[in-house]
C-alpha cells in the first residue's frame, strides 16, 4: 500500500518540494502511524528545506514537525494510544528521521499527545512550535512570575501571541510592541 509524502532531493525554496508515492511505514518500538488530517507550517520547517537549520537535510528528506491526526497503527511496545485516537503531534523529534507531511505519517509515540476534546486538527497542528518556544524562554529559562513585567517584540508573530497568553496565564504583565498600526488588533 502507498501514500503519498512530501519530500526533496535538494535544498532551496519551496519549489523543490515534491510529493511523492511510498509505501505506507509499518511502526517500529516506540514509533506510532498517524493518518495525517492537518500539518502545521513554520519557520523551523523553511529553514530545515533550504539548508539553514541546526540540523542539514539528509536528501532525499521529508519535512514536517507539527502536526495532527488519528492513531493508524501502533509499534509492538506502544501502549498510551489506541488505534483510532485523535493525536497532536509537537516537535520533538528529527525530521531527518521523521516528518509529517504525509498522507500517513511515522512518528515517535514520545511526540504525540493527546488531542484535546473540542480542539479542531487545524488548531491542534498548529499550536505547540509557538507556544513550546514561548514557555522555553518565559517559564523554563526566565522563570516569569506573577506580578512581573514582560516586554514581548513582535508580539503579532505566532510566538508573540503564545507569549502573551502564556503571560497573562502566570498573572505577569505582557507589554507588546509590534511594528505598526495595522498589527495591533
Amino acid at each position: 500500500m502507498k501514500t503519498r509524502v512530501v519530500r526533496f532531493h535538494a535544498v532551496g525554496g519551496p519549489e523543490v518540494l515534491r510529493i511523492e508515492a511510498l509505501d505506507v511505514p509499518q511502526p517500529g518500538p516506540g514509533e506510532v502511524l498517524v493518518r495525517m488530517e492537518a500539518i502545521g507550517l513554520n519557520r523551523a520547517e523553511a529553514g530545515f528545506r533550504q539548508g539553514q537549520y541546526f540540523e542539514t537535510p539528509q536528501l532525499p528528506a521529508r519535512i514536517g514537525y507539527e502536526g495532527a491526526g488519528r492513531v493508524a497503527a501502533l509499534g509492538p511496545d506502544v501502549r498510551d494510544y489506541a488505534v483510532g485516537d485523535a493525536v497532536c503531534i509537537i516537535p520533538g523529534f528529527s525530521m531527518n528521521r521523521y516528518g509529517v507531511y504525509a498522507e500517513q505519517a511515522l512518528v515517535p509515540a514520545s511526540a504525540l499527545l493527546p488531542r484535546p476534546r473540542g480542539m479542531s486538527a487545524t488548531d491542534g497542528a498548529a499550536i505547540w512550535m509557538p507556544l513550546l518556544t514561548a514557555y522555553g524562554a518565559l517559564i523554563d529559562i526566565t522563570g516569569l512570575k506573577a506580578g512581573e513585567a514582560v516586554l514581548i517584540t513582535a508580539a503579532s508573530s505566532s510566538v508573540g501571541l503564545a507569549a502573551i497568553e502564556i503571560a497573562n496565564a502566570v498573572g505577569a504583565t505582557p507589554i507588546a510592541v509590534t511594528r505598526g498600526a495595522a498589527k495591533v488588533a
